[in-house]
């Protein structure tokens, strides 16, 4: 095939600042001429990836065909040795961490704005994966970053566009292609992690008292649940809904809480459905929702990490070498961490803070509140792999419970009987004024300069209940692996009682303000069972209502209600 390097002159575009998960903006600003070149050229001229082999996928948005092609035209062009891309441009984030891994691949580019919502008028990102199959650290963000603000040119080959729709191996200029199945290889790891053979026989012989539904959300893990669940495990095709994977998400919002998977808490609810579960656009995040339980993603790492050395294969051949949570997460993983004499790390939110643990070999299971759970199996989090994992777990405790069927709530219940439990919820006040945020943010920094709020005493006016301000501060971390120090993480109010409110702007959106506050309230063991079992927002209301007037957040932000409440 002969071929011809061409360079194309542009001129930098502002603010291709790639974010803890790549460059995220509305699908038109990457429309726009010489943009989407422009931040992929800056990727090459960033990382070396000269003679070397990298791994494209995505979620299937709107816009990831023509940016595949794209990809190919100017990594060509820069002397990719090898190309490794899923079928039809699909892999889920956690399926491309493990071919990263698998293939000995040097990098990877995908294609997703993770849980943001799809089509035209809506969102793109790239993202760039190292060889860990992790995100790529600040380091090299940064990096990216600086080369988009000086970028003259950028290379390309022009050749007929690949077809992705079949598998196979190509030639693309100087470069190999090859094109695989999207499944196959991520369900070969899941097989080799848990005990398929143990949850086929509970679900076969609970047909009709444990049913089970997946929600795709048409996003990318459709085909994944699919293979997984009526293929591997036996269950019917109606255990499996919005399992497509579409452009435009089907018009949803792709993200798996209480607010947006909605049609799977409704059927649920309705069908009297005993496990449900949902996983977001590019299937890093996931949802645990039965009849009349709803796990928070705090609650479901730490029940994970509590059960994963007894009843899952992988942790019982090689063992937990330890635990982790994002600050904003709720403390429950702590609490197992301790009993289990394990090391517990408390980072910053972004994925890639935990890859360093885990290549060190100190870390195994982890999470973040935003419904993200995962292991050292790969290095970003996973959100098949969390429910699976689940239904592992559940099928082991009711292989020790014959007579008396195990089900999220009484897993659950029987969780907090142990460790207490942490009453925790999170507001999204999204899109909000960026002048309103940073008031809200300069606001609570004036308070830690000055130590104004510290030992001042709050009613909520609701409940009667009291809580005294502990303190107030930003967190910063220092990786105890690499030494690297990331400063103001998020704002913390500490109460005497334990209790905590934190808040961040998000950097995950494409356009205005995100603003999350994070609520948490421990309740120990001993409160018994209707203390602990309490509805969150009712274990929640007084502080939450401190929270929103200490804070000042609704004039501020001029919101009464928060969009999203997980």
């Amino acid at each position: 095939m002969s071929y011809q390097v061409k360079e194309v002159q542009t001129k930098p575009f502002e603010g291709q600042k790639p974010g803890t998960s790549g460059l995220r903006k509305r699908v038109k600003i990457f429309q726009q001429e010489h943009y989407t070149e422009n931040f992929v050229q800056s990727i090459f001229d960033a990382v070396d990836l000269k003679g070397k082999t990298i791994v494209i996928g995505g979620d299937g948005r709107y816009f990831s065909p023509e940016t595949v092609q794209t990809i190919l035209k100017i990594g060509s062009a820069n002397g990719v040795a090898k190309f490794i891309i899923g079928k039809d441009g699909i892999l889920s984030t956690p399926a491309a961490s493990n071919i990263i891994r698998k293939y000995k691949a040097d990098g990877g580019i995908l294609l997703t704005a993770s849980h943001n919502p799809g089509g035209p008028n809506a969102d793109f990102g790239i993202k760039y994966n190292v060889s860990n199959g992790g995100p790529a650290p600040e380091n090299v963000t940064n990096k990216i970053f600086e080369k988009t603000k000086s970028i003259s040119s950028y290379k390309v080959i022009e050749l007929p566009p690949i077809d992705l729709s079949k598998k196979g191996f190509f030639t693309y200029g100087p470069s190999n292609v090859e094109i695989i199945d999207s499944v196959s290889d991520y369900l070969q790891l899941l097989e080799s992690i848990f005990d398929f053979p143990l949850i086929k026989n509970f679900l076969q012989s609970h047909a009709d008292s444990f049913k089970v539904l997946f929600d795709g959300m048409h996003g990318v893990t459709g085909p994944y649940g699919r293979a997984i669940f009526v293929d591997a495990l036996g269950l019917p095709e109606s255990s499996v809904q919005n399992a497509q994977p579409l452009p435009d998400f089907g018009g949803g919002h792709p993200d798996p809480n209480l607010t947006y998977a909605h049609e799977l808490v409704e059927r649920v609810e309705k069908e009297g459905i005993h496990f449900g579960a949902a996983s977001d656009g590019d299937g890093d995040r996931n949802m645990i929702y039965g009849k009349g339980a709803f796990v928070t993603p705090s609650d479901s790492v730490a029940i994970i990490a509590d059960w994963a050395a007894e009843a899952i294969p992988y942790f019982k051949k090689g063992g937990v070498k330890g635990l982790a949570r994002s600050m904003p997460t709720s403390a429950q993983i702590d609490k197992v961490a301790k009993k289990k004499g394990l090391e517990c790390h408390v980072v910053p939110t972004g994925w890639k803070f935990f890859g360093n643990l885990m290549d060190a070999g100190r870390l195994s299971i982890c999470g973040e509140e935003s419904f993200g759970t995962g292991s050292d199996h790969i290095r970003e989090k996973d959100g098949v792999w969390a429910i699976v994992a689940w239904l592992n777990i559940l099928a082991y405790a009711n292989q020790q419970s014959p007579n008396k069927l195990v089900g999220i709530k009484e897993l659950l219940e029987k969780h907090y009987a142990v460790y207490g439990r942490s009453f925790f919820s999170r507001y999204d006040y999204e899109e909000v004024s960026s002048s309103g945020a940073q008031q809200l943010v300069d606001g609570i920094n004036e308070h830690i300069a000055k130590g104004s709020l510290t030992s001042t005493s709050h009613e909520s006016k609701s409940t009667g209940q009291k809580f005294t301000v502990a303190g107030v501060s930003n967190f910063d971390y220092t990786d105890p692996i690499d030494g690297s120090v990331s400063r103001n993480q998020g704002q913390i109010i500490t109460f005497d009682d334990g209790s905590r409110v934190v808040f961040r702007l998000s950097g995950t959106g494409s356009q205005g303000a995100t603003v999350r506050m994070y609520v948490e309230r421990y309740v120990p063991a001993e409160a018994g069972p209707a203390e602990l079992n309490k509805d969150t927002q009712e274990g929640l209301k007084g502080l939450i209502e401190v929270a929103l007037q200490l804070s000042k957040l609704p004039e501020f932000l001029g919101r009464d209600k928060p969009t999203v409440i997980t």
